[in-house]
């Protein structure tokens, strides 16, 4: 694999610190968004490989993930909010347009993007997208989350030092991303579930109809939460998409070749091509 640069930051939006790395160099920016309370480290193996093939890129922790901050009032999370930041990332680079994607939350998030700032969007990458056929399994599965960080805090908390006691040097790179996932806090937890399910998850279909740019859409069969039929929806959806499907929800985890490959060849094709207007025309 080439080597390349990569410098960890942070700034400041509406005064909370979000923490940022920045991988290799170049005007043809991406930025990777994280899922659902994962950190920002997910996605530096794809990071690596994008930046190695020239390829600017920032992954990002949103606010509640990571290590960014993690604030207890459920009203500053929401996918608009989510949204905010990564154009505020943008702002901090000065960048004009970013090709920007994501999984599962991040991929909803690349979605607001497009659809509040279409202006700034290069082109899409969509990983498992959480709409209408996944919501409620999504509800199923956070919901006690939100119970059990509310009612028995003292478990959150308990898992929280047990998975920071362990060198993340000693274990896999994947089971190291769990043990980051399982650290959490609970009034931030909360808070940040109920936000986010208790608003807005994704732009209309209408809206979406309207995403005129460039978009790799990817679907996993057998997930109950990032339903396949969400996936299928979203590719009919977006005038410019490309619909491909994963083997399944791991291999972009463990045998990330073949979608490494297809997302290299997209983020370069989004950028040979001449930058268009973010909406369809008579839209």
């Amino acid at each position: 694999m080439t080597l390349v640069s990569e410098r960890i930051g942070r700034f400041f939006h509406e005064d909370y610190r979000i923490e940022y790395t920045e991988y290799g160099a170049g005007e043809n920016w991406v930025i990777l968004l994280h899922g659902q309370l994962m950190p920002r480290r997910m996605h530096q193996p794809l990071a690596r490989k994008l930046a190695g093939n020239g390829a600017h890129v920032l992954t990002v922790d949103l606010l509640g993930h990571g290590r960014s901050d993690r604030p207890v009032d459920p009203l500053v999370y929401s996918m608009t909010a989510f949204g905010e930041q990564v154009v505020a990332l943008m702002d901090e680079f000065d960048i004009d347009q970013a090709v920007i994607g994501g999984t599962s939350l991040g991929a909803n998030v690349s979605l607001e993007v497009a659809d509040n700032a279409p202006e700034r969007v290069r082109g899409l990458i969509l990983e498992m997208p959480v709409l209408d056929n996944g919501l409620e399994a999504g509800m199923l599965a956070f919901g006690p989350l939100m119970f059990i960080a509310r009612f028995a805090p003292f478990s959150i908390n308990l898992l929280r030092r047990t998975t920071k006691a362990v060198p993340r040097g000693v274990v896999p790179f994947w089971a190291g991303i769990v043990l980051d996932t399982l650290n959490q806090r609970p009034a931030a937890l909360r808070a940040a579930v109920h936000g986010i399910f208790f608003g807005r998850i994704a732009p209309s279909s209408k809206r979406r109809q309207q995403i005129g740019v460039p978009a790799l859409v990817i679907g996993h069969p057998r997930d109950p939460i990032h339903q396949f039929a969400d996936a299928e929806m979203l590719a009919e959806e977006l005038p410019a998409s490309t619909f491909v499907k994963a083997k399944g929800i791991l291999e972009w985890r463990y045998r990330p070749l073949r979608l490494d490959d297809i997302a290299i060849g997209f983020v370069d094709e989004c950028y040979r091509a001449p930058a268009k207007g973010r909406r369809l025309q008579g839209t």
